[in-house]
């Protein structure tokens, strides 16, 4: 049979079929916790102890991940969340890590909450060269690419709250007189070393600082002993259980200062209504992402679809507690990764690809509101709109503020 350049394509055509399939083939990637079919990722949660309020986080993400498997999942493969409790204590979230570690071999672990419990192993998780990711903390002991490369927080930056609640004082009550009431681990340690970075060389000044453990009962004697300093603003540093007690207790010693509230503390359902709407009035914070309290989303299609999602797979959890957008966003993240690693299910690369986040889309970010990172500054949320509660829900006041 004569060769004719229609013969020579027709061969070229086949030849490179047969070297490209065993390619393409060979192109897919696994480290333990993938496969063909699954995606096995874990997600310690306090289920119970003293800030159990706080495994809603948990169940929303499970819930988004429920809804994505009944769609095919992520991929083609569908993603389990093992999910166990660490009692918001560092000892047990060192044994959930060697449990989902070492037998359960997780491909990544996401979510968890805590300063103190992902500072317990994260050097463990760094050593396993295990994926740490999306943390719900803005310790800048986890943006250190360099040291802990496994390791990226998706809370913005507690020193950069810090600042801002400084700027925000400085402009708005010159001259103040400050009193801090913080957690006695990083959380509270890093907004008040923004605090005052913000406060350096103006005239609102620190004038009294408290400190208490997460398990202290109450912490009245705190406020009683920070009122007695005359300070006319008062700033916490608190989980929500905390800032409820800070707050009801201020207001029935007759205390009325400005007060500014981590957003880790701020919650409406966990901190605000438990303290007394009426109390806890005025308080201002920081916020990323739309409250599903507040009248003013109702209409939002974003907000509608995820008040479905809970009706649908997690009938039982409250869809007006803002924590659980905070499970929302960190699914969504998650999400995210997994889909941009396609079949390179590696360890490293789901890693690279949390590192370096542009602003992807997320459904209940605030308008101007925006996730990016990378290795120089790992904290996933670039910006935060500060808020005042009006006794109802919480209203924006002012722009948009970075904390990169």
């Amino acid at each position: 049979m004569p060769i004719t350049r229609r013969t020579l394509a027709l061969a070229s055509t086949a030849l490179a079929t047969t070297l490209l399939a065993p390619t393409a083939f060979a192109q897919k990637k696994y480290d333990p916790g993938a496969s063909d079919t699954e995606i096995l990722l874990g997600m310690p949660m306090p289920l119970s102890g003293p800030v159990s309020g706080y495994s809603i986080i948990g169940k929303v993400a499970e819930a988004y991940f429920k809804k994505i498997n009944e769609a095919g999942g992520i991929n083609g493969r569908k993603i389990k969340v093992l999910v166990y409790d660490d009692q918001y204590s560092p000892p047990k979230t060192v044994e959930v890590a060697r449990r989902m570690v070492e037998q359960d071999e997780i491909l990544a672990w996401f979510s968890s909450l805590g300063t103190a419990s992902n500072m317990a192993v994260q050097r463990y998780m760094n050593a396993k060269k295990v994926p740490q990711l999306l943390l719900q903390s803005g310790a800048s002991q986890f943006d250190d690419a360099q040291k802990y490369p496994w390791t990226t927080p998706m809370l913005g930056s507690y020193k950069g709250e810090g600042k801002v609640f400084a700027r925000h004082i400085v402009a708005n009550k010159p001259g103040a007189k400050i009193a801090v009431l913080t957690q006695n681990d990083d959380l509270g340690r890093e907004i008040l070393s923004g605090l005052k970075d913000g406060l350096a060389g103006k005239s609102a000044s620190i004038v009294a600082q408290a400190t208490f453990e997460v398990t202290d009962p109450t912490v009245d004697s705190q406020i009683v002993q920070l009122k007695a300093s005359g300070a006319d603003v008062l700033v916490l540093a608190s989980t929500a259980r905390t800032t409820a007690q800070a707050l009801r207790k201020a207001a029935e010693i007759g205390w009325s200062p400005e007060r500014y509230v981590n957003i880790a503390g701020a919650s409406v359902k966990m901190a605000m209504e438990p303290a007394g709407a009426d109390k806890a009035k005025g308080a201002i914070t920081l916020a990323y992402y739309k409250d599903p309290g507040s009248k003013r989303w109702d209409e939002d299609p974003e907000m509608k679809a995820y008040k479905e999602l809970l009706k649908t797979y997690a009938p039982g959890v409250d869809p007006y507690n803002s924590s659980g957008v905070t499970g929302y966003v960190a699914a969504q993240l998650m999400a995210h990764v997994l889909r941009e690693c396609g079949d390179q299910l590696t360890r490293d690369n789901i890693r690279r690809i949390a590192s370096n986040m542009k602003n992807p889309k997320v459904d209940l970010l605030l308008p101007g509101v925006t996730i990016s990172n990378s290795p120089a500054d790992l904290h996933a949320v670039a910006a935060m709109q500060p808020v005042r509660y009006n006794g109802v829900d919480m209203e924006p006041i002012g722009p948009v503020e970075s904390l990169k």
